[in-house]
């Protein structure tokens, strides 16, 4: 019985009349796969843990509701990506820059997407290891530790003009491999508490003048 849960239309369907067998399927099926993308937007295990708990939890309770006509899979991702974001709307104030890349973000969690969204983290992942080192050191304390430009400068006892030319060559080089998704897929792979820290930084010198 449990190997016909693999079909789609049969998962729903026994879902829908409460079969507590499909619910275990369901479970056991996706929720380390879940719980992995959860990380990858909350970065962090505890927020990941409770945003699938939570996504399961509405599929059970909200069972009759469930369509038999689309992918569970797909349903299961968009329902992650609106509970991270519904938790995180809640939770934080969200910078307009930073609202865009987070919508940009659901283009990723779309079925027809999913072979996209591997390629282009795969696809960053790479252009990044292949920086220059120097490149890629200023651009991971950039992106991972969310050091500023100054601090960066600082820090490596190098010129601010050094600095921004190494930021600048990584952009260009990232940029021209995944063109205007870049910073979504930047935002995704380093987190929002980085990258948030990454906008206000940039928003505070472009007020400043500096």
């Amino acid at each position: 019985m449990t190997n016909s849960f693999i079909d789609n239309y049969k998962l729903i369907q026994a879902l829908k009349m409460g079969e507590a067998k499909a619910y275990t399927f369901l479970v056991d099926t996706y929720h380390h796969k879940l719980c992995v993308y959860a990380y990858s937007l909350a970065h962090d295990h505890d927020s990941a843990e409770d945003i699938v708990q939570n996504v399961f939890m509405h599929i059970w309770n909200k069972r009759d509701n469930l369509k038999t006509d689309f992918s569970i899979n797909s349903f299961l991702y968009k329902s992650v990506y609106n509970e991270f974001i519904d938790q995180y709307r809640k939770s934080k104030t969200i910078f307009p820059l930073e609202k865009k890349h987070i919508d940009e973000l659901s283009f990723l969690v779309e079925e027809e997407n999913q072979h996209s969204f591997e390629r282009l983290i795969a696809l960053v992942k790479q252009e990044i290891n292949q920086l220059p080192t120097k490149c890629k050191e200023i651009f991971i304390l950039s992106k991972e530790d969310g050091l500023s430009n100054i601090e960066i400068a600082e820090y490596k006892n190098i010129s601010l003009k050094t600095v921004e030319a190494h930021m600048t060559k990584a952009f260009s080089t990232i940029r021209e491999k995944v063109g205007g998704k870049m910073n979504a897929v930047l935002f995704l792979l380093f987190g929002i508490k980085n990258h948030s820290k990454f906008i206000k930084k940039s928003q505070e010198r472009a007020i400043g003048g500096v």
